[in-house]
């Protein structure tokens, strides 16, 4: 006779089936489901990638380094020569834009004449020049007619140009703090794209630093 247990030790017997265990296979179908909402995110954030880096650009005053990649802001100048020269009108050739403080200043005039004397050597690289300064372009007139300068010098009176690049910093002398620009230089390619950024120029062999650059663009 084989003993079957009593209607308490059967009601002690764990149900090996229970209902409300999670089937293992229903995990798959549950992440399965979750991924399409992932990769469309993720997709969504790669598409607007481009767009944010194109658009991206340093805030008026940053630093001069901060454009290195980035499209030259825009700008309109007038020339010693009393003509207007933009940002638009110089795009589909590389240009150099050097900042200096005064016309008719030391460190200036050889810089400037440092430039005049390879100009040559710049044309044969399709390589414009432009001097800036916050000088009138009377001043600048003078100047360039005193040392035969072959290029053209854009006033930045308001010095606008010179704060959106960051090179219109605050400098000491002799114990004086002031406001003042700061001897920078950029190269710009044919796209208006900043492809090198000197800053604090020493002028000794600047200009043939800044055309030996130019084999990059």
């Amino acid at each position: 006779m084989h003993y079957l247990g009593t209607p308490s030790d059967m009601k002690k017997t764990p149900n090996k089936k229970s209902p409300h265990k999670t089937p293992a296979p229903q995990r798959p179908v549950a992440e399965r489901a979750a991924r399409p909402a992932t990769a469309k995110a993720a997709a969504k954030q790669t598409a607007r990638k481009p767009v944010e880096k194109n658009a991206a650009k340093p805030t008026s005053g940053a630093g001069a380094e901060a454009w290195l990649g980035k499209r030259i802001p825009g700008f309109e100048l007038g020339s010693d020569a009393g003509k207007r020269v933009t940002s638009k009108s110089l795009v589909g050739a590389p240009f150099v834009l050097y900042f200096y403080p005064k016309d008719d200043t030391p460190g200036c005039t050889r810089e400037a004449c440092d430039f005049r004397d390879g100009f040559a050597a710049f044309r044969r690289a399709k390589l414009a020049v432009f001097g800036v300064s916050p000088d009138s372009a009377e001043s600048h007139a003078r100047f360039r007619q005193k040392y035969s300068l072959p290029f053209a010098l854009l006033s930045d009176a308001d010095h606008s140009l010179a704060k959106a690049l960051g090179v219109w910093t605050k400098k000491k002398n002799y114990g004086r703090e002031y406001m003042g620009i700061e001897r920078s230089t950029f190269l710009v390619d044919g796209k208006g794209v900043v492809r090198h950024v000197w800053r604090k120029v020493r002028v000794e062999g600047h200009a043939e630093a800044v055309l030996a650059r130019a084999g990059e663009l």
